[in-house]
Protein backbone atom coordinates (compact mmCIF):
# COMPACT_ATOMS: atom_id res chain seq x y z
CA UNK A 1 0.00 0.00 0.00
CA UNK A 2 1.22 3.94 -0.66
CA UNK A 3 2.55 5.49 2.18
CA UNK A 4 5.29 8.38 2.94
CA UNK A 5 8.10 7.40 4.87
CA UNK A 6 11.36 9.33 5.83
CA UNK A 7 14.49 6.86 6.19
CA UNK A 8 16.37 9.12 7.95
CA UNK A 9 17.60 11.44 5.23
CA UNK A 10 14.71 11.93 2.43
CA UNK A 11 11.53 11.60 2.42
CA UNK A 12 9.59 8.91 0.11
CA UNK A 13 6.39 8.37 -1.30
CA UNK A 14 6.57 4.36 -1.69
CA UNK A 15 3.79 1.42 -2.64
CA UNK A 16 5.03 -1.24 -0.92
CA UNK A 17 4.22 -0.81 2.65
CA UNK A 18 2.69 -3.10 4.59
CA UNK A 19 0.58 -3.22 7.51
CA UNK A 20 -0.24 -5.74 10.05
CA UNK A 21 -3.99 -7.13 11.29
CA UNK A 22 -5.18 -5.39 14.40
CA UNK A 23 -4.67 -6.98 17.63
CA UNK A 24 -6.67 -7.02 21.10
CA UNK A 25 -7.82 -3.42 21.64
CA UNK A 26 -7.08 -2.15 18.69
CA UNK A 27 -8.67 -0.65 15.39
CA UNK A 28 -7.34 -0.80 11.74
CA UNK A 29 -8.66 1.93 10.10
CA UNK A 30 -8.74 3.08 6.28
CA UNK A 31 -7.52 6.99 5.87
CA UNK A 32 -9.59 8.73 3.92
CA UNK A 33 -7.55 12.65 4.63
CA UNK A 34 -4.46 13.41 6.92
CA UNK A 35 -3.66 16.63 7.70
CA UNK A 36 -0.14 17.94 7.27
CA UNK A 37 0.84 19.18 10.42
CA UNK A 38 4.64 21.23 11.21
CA UNK A 39 5.73 18.47 13.65
CA UNK A 40 5.82 16.19 10.97
CA UNK A 41 8.29 18.50 8.83
CA UNK A 42 9.85 18.82 12.15
CA UNK A 43 10.86 15.12 12.09
CA UNK A 44 12.48 15.48 8.82
CA UNK A 45 14.61 18.73 10.05
CA UNK A 46 15.43 16.86 12.78
CA UNK A 47 14.10 19.56 15.48
CA UNK A 48 11.85 15.94 16.84
CA UNK A 49 14.11 13.20 17.06
CA UNK A 50 12.86 10.55 15.94
CA UNK A 51 13.77 6.60 15.21
CA UNK A 52 14.15 5.75 10.90
CA UNK A 53 12.42 4.42 9.08
CA UNK A 54 9.14 5.87 10.25
CA UNK A 55 5.77 6.21 8.53
CA UNK A 56 5.15 10.51 8.97
CA UNK A 57 1.29 11.78 9.56
CA UNK A 58 -0.58 12.10 12.90
CA UNK A 59 -3.55 14.24 12.24
CA UNK A 60 -6.44 12.31 9.90
CA UNK A 61 -9.32 10.90 9.85
CA UNK A 62 -10.59 7.51 8.02
CA UNK A 63 -13.36 4.39 8.30
CA UNK A 64 -13.03 1.51 10.19
CA UNK A 65 -12.12 -1.45 8.12
CA UNK A 66 -11.78 -3.85 10.87
CA UNK A 67 -11.93 -3.61 15.19
CA UNK A 68 -9.64 -6.30 17.52
CA UNK A 69 -11.06 -8.11 20.44
CA UNK A 70 -12.06 -6.07 23.22
CA UNK A 71 -13.17 -3.18 21.08
CA UNK A 72 -16.67 -2.25 21.16
CA UNK A 73 -17.11 1.77 21.11
CA UNK A 74 -16.77 1.60 17.37
CA UNK A 75 -17.27 -1.31 14.03
CA UNK A 76 -16.32 -1.39 10.60
CA UNK A 77 -17.73 1.35 8.38
CA UNK A 78 -18.04 3.76 11.24
CA UNK A 79 -16.63 7.96 10.13
CA UNK A 80 -13.67 8.26 12.87
CA UNK A 81 -11.43 10.83 14.08
CA UNK A 82 -7.59 10.11 15.52
CA UNK A 83 -5.85 11.04 18.06
CA UNK A 84 -2.39 10.80 18.63
CA UNK A 85 -2.42 9.84 22.14
CA UNK A 86 -2.48 6.19 22.89
CA UNK A 87 -3.14 6.72 26.43
CA UNK A 88 -3.32 3.17 28.77
CA UNK A 89 -6.53 4.51 30.44
CA UNK A 90 -5.81 2.59 33.57
CA UNK A 91 -2.54 4.63 35.08
CA UNK A 92 -3.25 7.70 37.80
CA UNK A 93 -3.04 10.35 35.56
CA UNK A 94 -5.72 8.60 32.68
CA UNK A 95 -7.87 7.80 35.58
CA UNK A 96 -7.70 11.84 37.15
CA UNK A 97 -8.69 12.60 33.89
CA UNK A 98 -4.95 13.63 32.42
CA UNK A 99 -4.59 11.45 29.76
CA UNK A 100 -2.04 13.73 27.74
CA UNK A 101 0.36 12.53 30.99
CA UNK A 102 -0.24 8.71 30.86
CA UNK A 103 3.71 7.71 30.97
CA UNK A 104 2.64 4.35 28.95
CA UNK A 105 1.80 6.80 25.79
CA UNK A 106 5.35 8.57 25.92
CA UNK A 107 8.49 7.65 24.01
CA UNK A 108 7.39 4.49 22.94
CA UNK A 109 6.93 4.25 19.27
CA UNK A 110 5.83 1.13 17.58
CA UNK A 111 6.53 -0.74 14.57
CA UNK A 112 3.31 -1.99 13.35
CA UNK A 113 4.52 -1.50 9.56
CA UNK A 114 6.60 -3.39 7.11
CA UNK A 115 8.64 -3.10 4.08
CA UNK A 116 10.35 -5.12 2.20
CA UNK A 117 10.46 -7.71 5.70
CA UNK A 118 11.70 -4.96 7.48
CA UNK A 119 10.05 -3.12 10.11
CA UNK A 120 9.08 0.09 10.13
CA UNK A 121 8.06 2.98 12.63
CA UNK A 122 4.99 4.70 13.57
CA UNK A 123 5.24 8.14 13.99
CA UNK A 124 3.08 9.53 17.34
CA UNK A 125 0.75 6.64 17.28
CA UNK A 126 -1.22 7.05 14.33
CA UNK A 127 1.13 7.13 11.03
CA UNK A 128 -1.43 8.55 8.51
CA UNK A 129 0.51 9.36 5.79
CA UNK A 130 -0.74 5.59 4.66
CA UNK A 131 -4.09 4.32 2.79
CA UNK A 132 -3.86 2.15 6.22
CA UNK A 133 -2.52 2.24 9.92
CA UNK A 134 -3.11 0.54 13.02
CA UNK A 135 -4.04 2.29 16.36
CA UNK A 136 -5.31 1.80 20.04
CA UNK A 137 -8.60 1.83 20.40
CA UNK A 138 -9.03 4.54 22.94
CA UNK A 139 -7.52 6.91 19.64
CA UNK A 140 -10.25 6.32 17.74
CA UNK A 141 -13.27 8.61 18.13
CA UNK A 142 -16.33 8.03 16.08
CA UNK A 143 -18.10 11.40 14.48
CA UNK A 144 -21.11 12.01 12.58
CA UNK A 145 -20.69 11.32 9.01
CA UNK A 146 -22.10 14.34 7.54
CA UNK A 147 -18.15 15.68 8.52
CA UNK A 148 -16.42 15.86 5.48
CA UNK A 149 -13.17 13.96 6.38
CA UNK A 150 -10.32 16.42 5.59
CA UNK A 151 -12.29 19.10 8.20
CA UNK A 152 -12.51 16.04 10.43
CA UNK A 153 -9.04 14.75 9.80
CA UNK A 154 -8.00 18.22 11.91
CA UNK A 155 -9.00 18.06 14.52
CA UNK A 156 -6.67 15.20 16.06
CA UNK A 157 -4.04 17.55 16.33
CA UNK A 158 -4.60 21.28 14.95
CA UNK A 159 -7.58 21.61 17.02
CA UNK A 160 -7.32 19.56 19.66
CA UNK A 161 -3.74 21.50 20.88
CA UNK A 162 -4.73 25.21 19.80
CA UNK A 163 -8.62 25.01 21.16
CA UNK A 164 -7.38 22.76 23.94
CA UNK A 165 -5.25 24.95 25.02
CA UNK A 166 -7.43 27.81 25.33
CA UNK A 167 -10.18 25.66 26.98
CA UNK A 168 -8.51 23.44 29.03
CA UNK A 169 -5.04 24.22 30.05
CA UNK A 170 -4.81 28.51 30.14
CA UNK A 171 -8.73 28.20 31.09
CA UNK A 172 -9.45 31.62 29.48
CA UNK A 173 -12.56 33.23 30.86
CA UNK A 174 -15.24 35.40 29.38
CA UNK A 175 -13.52 39.06 28.93
CA UNK A 176 -10.57 37.98 28.98
CA UNK A 177 -7.61 39.25 27.07
CA UNK A 178 -5.62 36.97 24.57
CA UNK A 179 -2.86 37.51 22.30
CA UNK A 180 -1.57 35.08 19.68
CA UNK A 181 1.96 34.87 18.17
CA UNK A 182 1.80 32.99 15.25
CA UNK A 183 -0.99 32.54 12.84
CA UNK A 184 -0.34 29.18 11.57
CA UNK A 185 -2.72 26.34 12.08
CA UNK A 186 -2.49 26.31 15.56
CA UNK A 187 -2.35 29.39 16.07
CA UNK A 188 -5.54 30.14 14.45
CA UNK A 189 -7.29 27.48 16.56
CA UNK A 190 -6.09 29.37 19.62
CA UNK A 191 -7.73 32.20 17.92
CA UNK A 192 -10.78 30.24 17.52
CA UNK A 193 -10.68 29.14 20.65
CA UNK A 194 -10.78 32.62 22.49
CA UNK A 195 -13.28 33.24 20.42
CA UNK A 196 -15.40 30.37 21.99
CA UNK A 197 -14.19 31.09 25.55
CA UNK A 198 -15.69 34.66 25.16
CA UNK A 199 -12.60 36.47 25.15
CA UNK A 200 -12.85 40.56 24.95
CA UNK A 201 -9.57 41.26 23.30
CA UNK A 202 -7.80 38.61 20.45
CA UNK A 203 -4.84 40.24 19.59
CA UNK A 204 -3.19 38.06 16.84
CA UNK A 205 0.37 38.28 15.78
CA UNK A 206 1.77 37.55 12.58
CA UNK A 207 5.20 39.01 10.46
CA UNK A 208 2.93 38.10 7.59
CA UNK A 209 0.09 40.81 7.22
CA UNK A 210 -1.08 38.37 4.14
CA UNK A 211 -2.47 36.52 7.13
CA UNK A 212 -4.66 39.15 8.71
CA UNK A 213 -7.63 38.35 6.91
CA UNK A 214 -8.19 34.72 8.06
CA UNK A 215 -6.81 35.66 11.47
CA UNK A 216 -9.68 37.84 11.71
CA UNK A 217 -12.38 35.47 10.38
CA UNK A 218 -11.20 32.72 12.92
CA UNK A 219 -11.41 35.74 15.83
CA UNK A 220 -8.92 38.03 15.83
CA UNK A 221 -9.82 41.52 16.84
CA UNK A 222 -6.73 42.67 16.39
CA UNK A 223 -3.87 41.99 13.89
CA UNK A 224 -0.01 43.09 14.55
CA UNK A 225 3.14 42.28 12.35
CA UNK A 226 4.99 42.88 15.65
CA UNK A 227 4.91 41.80 18.81
CA UNK A 228 6.36 45.22 20.40
CA UNK A 229 3.05 46.55 19.13
CA UNK A 230 0.88 44.86 21.77
CA UNK A 231 1.17 47.28 24.05
CA UNK A 232 -0.39 49.85 21.72
CA UNK A 233 -3.25 47.63 22.14
CA UNK A 234 -3.44 46.37 25.41
CA UNK A 235 -1.28 48.96 27.75
CA UNK A 236 -0.63 47.29 31.19
CA UNK A 237 -0.25 44.03 29.22
CA UNK A 238 -2.40 40.07 28.42
CA UNK A 239 -4.29 37.94 30.61
CA UNK A 240 -2.84 35.16 28.35
CA UNK A 241 -0.03 34.95 25.80
CA UNK A 242 0.11 31.43 23.27
CA UNK A 243 3.53 31.39 21.67
CA UNK A 244 2.57 29.30 18.34
CA UNK A 245 5.97 29.19 16.79
CA UNK A 246 8.37 27.77 18.64
CA UNK A 247 11.12 30.27 18.63
CA UNK A 248 12.92 31.04 22.16
CA UNK A 249 12.97 34.94 21.31
CA UNK A 250 9.33 34.94 20.86
CA UNK A 251 9.04 32.61 24.21
CA UNK A 252 10.31 35.88 25.99
CA UNK A 253 8.61 37.92 24.00
CA UNK A 254 5.38 36.01 25.34
CA UNK A 255 6.33 36.26 29.41
CA UNK A 256 7.15 40.28 28.68
CA UNK A 257 3.43 40.88 27.30
CA UNK A 258 2.22 39.37 30.57
CA UNK A 259 -0.15 41.83 33.11
CA UNK A 260 -0.47 40.77 36.64
CA UNK A 261 -1.54 37.42 37.10
CA UNK A 262 -1.14 36.78 33.15
CA UNK A 263 0.07 33.29 32.09
CA UNK A 264 2.16 32.46 28.79
CA UNK A 265 1.45 28.87 27.16
CA UNK A 266 4.01 27.29 24.96
CA UNK A 267 2.60 25.48 22.27
CA UNK A 268 5.41 26.47 19.29
CA UNK A 269 8.20 23.26 19.21
CA UNK A 270 11.73 24.60 19.05
CA UNK A 271 14.97 22.45 18.94
CA UNK A 272 14.76 19.93 21.73
CA UNK A 273 18.15 21.12 23.54
CA UNK A 274 17.24 25.19 22.89
CA UNK A 275 16.61 27.37 25.87
CA UNK A 276 15.19 30.42 26.89
CA UNK A 277 15.85 32.58 29.10
CA UNK A 278 13.56 35.92 30.76
CA UNK A 279 13.82 37.91 33.48
CA UNK A 280 12.77 35.97 36.88
CA UNK A 281 11.30 39.23 38.72
CA UNK A 282 8.83 39.34 35.76
CA UNK A 283 7.00 36.89 37.16
CA UNK A 284 6.50 38.28 40.92
CA UNK A 285 3.23 39.32 40.21
CA UNK A 286 1.64 35.82 39.87
CA UNK A 287 2.80 35.37 36.07
CA UNK A 288 3.01 32.10 34.87
CA UNK A 289 4.21 29.87 32.19
CA UNK A 290 2.65 27.10 31.13
CA UNK A 291 3.61 23.63 28.89
CA UNK A 292 0.88 22.11 27.26
CA UNK A 293 0.53 18.95 25.71
CA UNK A 294 -1.76 18.41 22.98
CA UNK A 295 -4.17 20.86 24.37
CA UNK A 296 -4.33 19.28 27.80
CA UNK A 297 -7.14 17.28 25.87
CA UNK A 298 -9.27 14.67 26.75
CA UNK A 299 -9.65 13.33 22.85
CA UNK A 300 -12.87 11.21 23.46
CA UNK A 301 -14.61 13.88 25.11
CA UNK A 302 -13.30 16.92 22.93
CA UNK A 303 -13.36 15.48 19.30
CA UNK A 304 -16.81 14.70 19.76
CA UNK A 305 -17.50 18.00 21.38
CA UNK A 306 -15.25 19.86 18.70
CA UNK A 307 -16.97 17.79 15.90
CA UNK A 308 -20.50 18.85 17.43
CA UNK A 309 -19.73 22.57 17.63
CA UNK A 310 -18.72 22.54 13.65
CA UNK A 311 -22.11 21.12 13.11
CA UNK A 312 -23.90 23.95 14.73
CA UNK A 313 -21.78 26.50 12.78
CA UNK A 314 -19.89 27.38 15.57
CA UNK A 315 -16.17 25.71 15.18
CA UNK A 316 -15.08 26.58 11.55
CA UNK A 317 -12.87 23.14 10.05
CA UNK A 318 -13.85 23.61 6.89
CA UNK A 319 -11.90 27.05 6.35
CA UNK A 320 -8.43 25.11 8.01
CA UNK A 321 -8.47 23.35 4.54
CA UNK A 322 -6.35 25.53 2.19
CA UNK A 323 -4.96 22.97 -0.08
CA UNK A 324 -6.23 19.13 -0.72
CA UNK A 325 -3.07 17.14 -2.61
CA UNK A 326 -3.69 13.29 -3.53
CA UNK A 327 -0.61 11.67 -1.22
CA UNK A 328 1.57 11.13 -4.35
CA UNK A 329 1.84 15.38 -4.36
CA UNK A 330 3.71 15.33 -0.59
CA UNK A 331 6.41 17.10 -1.63
CA UNK A 332 4.10 20.15 -3.17
CA UNK A 333 2.00 19.84 0.11
CA UNK A 334 5.23 20.14 2.12
CA UNK A 335 6.56 22.82 0.14
CA UNK A 336 3.27 24.68 0.22
CA UNK A 337 3.69 24.55 4.22
CA UNK A 338 6.91 25.20 4.68
CA UNK A 339 6.19 28.65 2.43
CA UNK A 340 3.28 29.12 4.74
CA UNK A 341 0.99 29.57 1.45
CA UNK A 342 -1.44 27.09 3.30
CA UNK A 343 -3.08 27.58 6.83
CA UNK A 344 -3.16 23.64 6.31
CA UNK A 345 -2.28 20.92 3.52
CA UNK A 346 -4.44 17.94 3.81
CA UNK A 347 -3.13 14.73 1.72
CA UNK A 348 -6.42 12.75 0.31
CA UNK A 349 -6.33 8.63 -0.38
Amino acid sequence: MTGVVFDGKRVRVVDDLDVRDPGPGEVLVAVSAAGLCHSDLSVVDGTIPFPVPVVLGHEGAGVVEAVGAGVTHVGPGDHVALSTLANCGTCADCDRGRPTMCRRAIGRPGQPFTRGGRAVYQFASSSVFARRTVVRGVQAVPIPKDVPMPSAALIGCGVLTGVGAVLNRARVGHGDRVVVIGTGGIGLNVLQGARLAGASEIVAVDADPAKEAVARRFGATHFLTSSEQVRDVLPTGADHVFECVGRVELVRAAIDLLDRHGQAVLLGVPPATAEASFRVSSLYLDKSVLGCRYGSSRPQRDIALYAELYRRGRLLLDELVTGTYPVEDFAKAAADAEAGRVARAVLTF
